[in-house]
């Protein structure tokens, strides 16, 4: 239960996150929007009613001095203009005499005795003007005291009121709106999110489930590729890599089976002999020398296997090194040709090789070298039959040492040709053995002396193996390729270690 509870948090930690991290961020830029919104129309309306009276005040007070110039009855022009006030509708005019009382009003109602704080705001500021914005008779109103600008008048001030409640209606209202605006807004976000979310946590949690799946050895499992996105080609990936690592399985299966195989067929023939010898007594000569020398053979080739998963093992742990010395590359040939001749004799082959008088030096490992030379041989002959030829060449080209070893043997066949130096391949339609690493370890000598191994074949027909190295031009000017005493050691690392064996 805590497992499921453990696997569900980490599922919903992406949803978590976003929430988080996004949403309450969205969130709060929309409340942010609609404090903002709704403080700018509040400050725009409430300065759009004073600029309104402070304009309509300028202007009465023109009048008024006008009025005043012309040395007219002033006061009876003030209280026409009170009575005859054209924004009335709107603003409520009033004439205020010196004992601080309401003389006059636009709207004709008496509004008896009232606090006027914008008044004396008025009368006690050098401007002669105070704005008040509170309330009257539980209406929210906003005022503007102007003193009169006339000693002679019998009025003080002229006030101006403007009720806010219908502005502030429409306030609220535009705010409601900006509210309704940022839900729709909050909504669509939070289903476009739940949506993204759902369709990255449950491709995710089938993904996890498939790789779970993949760990404990279910090479079977595959994912749907469906999707055109990123999580598609994530689900690609990991079923590519399902096919490799199923690939990989059935290959170490064959090659552990193969190995067995290699191994039980030699150690049977030295046991047989070996009982055989120690039966028949030490008299038997005949007996003797027959048993020894398969005894040998065997053991050699023994041997052999053994060094090449030596070596497949060094390379996998990345300690496979080769000591670069310059050498002469026909020397290590011609022993390779040595080694192998009595045998292709025995089984009835036949080498051909026709040494050149001489070749350029190059800078290499002749111990690994000849290695290489021995497995490809000990390949063509291996997979020839009586009668069959393996040819060998060595020539200069295009500052190379080029060597071929070509047979005319069982052949290799096109689906396998692109496989052979991969780790563990062993061919299907050929039913002879092999440890499946022998060309794996010749395809990194190669490459660790910086050459090139290619491989031509034609099933039924033979097999063109080319090997090309590099001239070592710095010191070829010397005859004695024993007097450089300069050693290079190259390390291969684990990610070039991708090769299997011709089978």
């Amino acid at each position: 239960m805590l497992e499921k509870k453990e696997k569900y948090l980490k599922i919903k930690s992406i949803t978590i996150r976003w929430i988080i991290n996004n949403l309450l961020l969205i969130v709060l830029i929309l409340v942010l929007l609609v404090v903002i919104l709704s403080a700018y129309m509040k400050n725009y309306y409430y300065s759009s009613v004073k600029n309104t009276m402070r304009a309509s005040s300028n202007t009465i007070s023109i009048l008024i001095r006008n009025y005043n110039e012309d040395e007219k009855n002033i006061n009876t022009e003030i209280r026409s203009i009170v009575e005859n006030y054209s924004l009335k509708d709107k603003i409520e005019l009033m004439a205020i005499d010196y004992n601080s009382k309401v003389a006059i009003t636009s709207s004709g109602f008496d509004l008896g005795g009232m606090d006027m704080p914008d008044y004396q705001e008025a009368v006690s500021s050098q401007d002669g003007m105070g704005f008040y914005e509170g309330t009257l008779l539980d209406e929210k109103i906003m005022a503007l005291s102007v003193v009169i600008p006339v000693e002679s008048s019998e009025f003080a001030a002229m006030r101006y009121i403007v009720s806010l409640s219908e502005i502030d209606k429409t306030i609220f209202a535009s705010t409601l709106i900006f509210i309704a605006a940022v839900t729709v807004i909050f909504i669509f976000t939070l289903l476009s999110g739940v949506y993204f979310i759902k369709s990255i946590v449950i491709p995710v949690r089938r993904i996890g489930t498939a790789a779970r799946k993949i760990a404990a050895g279910d090479l079977a499992t595959r994912l749907d590729t469906t999707a055109k996105d990123e999580l598609g080609e994530l689900c690609k990936t990991i079923n590519y890599m399902a096919d490799e690592l199923d690939e990989s399985e059935r290959i170490k299966n064959e090659f552990i089976s193969s190995v067995s195989h290699e191994l039980r067929t030699p150690l049977t023939a030295i046991k047989g002999w070996g009982e055989t010898i120690l039966s028949s007594g030490a008299r038997d000569t005949s007996t003797l020398n027959k048993g020894m020398g398969v005894i040998i053979s065997e053991t050699e080739r023994l041997s052999q296997m053994v060094e090449e998963l030596l070596d497949f093992s060094r390379m996998q742990g990345g300690k496979f090194t080769i000591i670069k010395t310059k050498l002469d590359i026909l020397a290590e040939l011609g022993e390779a040709v040595l080694i192998f001749g009595e045998r292709a004799k025995r089984d009835g082959k036949m080498i051909s090789y026709e040494e050149p008088e001489f070749l350029p030096y190059i800078f290499g490992d002749k111990n690994r070298l000849k290695q290489v030379f021995v497995n490809i041989i000990d390949n063509a002959l291996k997979y020839s039959d009586d009668g069959d030829t393996v040819t060998i060449t060595a020539i200069e080209e295009d500052d190379f040492i080029v060597v071929t070893i070509a047979d005319t043997g069982c052949g290799i066949s096109k689906e396998d040709l692109p496989h052979i130096t991969k780790k563990f391949y062993k061919s299907t339609v050929t039913s002879r053995y092999g440890s499946g690493i022998g060309l794996a370890v010749v395809n990194e000598i190669i490459n660790m002396h910086d050459g090139i191994l290619n491989i031509e074949s034609e099933l039924d027909i033979g097999t063109l193996v080319t090997i090309k190295l590099p001239i070592d031009t710095k010191n070829n000017e010397t005859s004695d390729p024993q007097i450089s005493t300069t050693e290079i050691i190259t390390e291969i690392h684990d990610d070039v270690f991708d090769t299997k064996e011709l089978p």
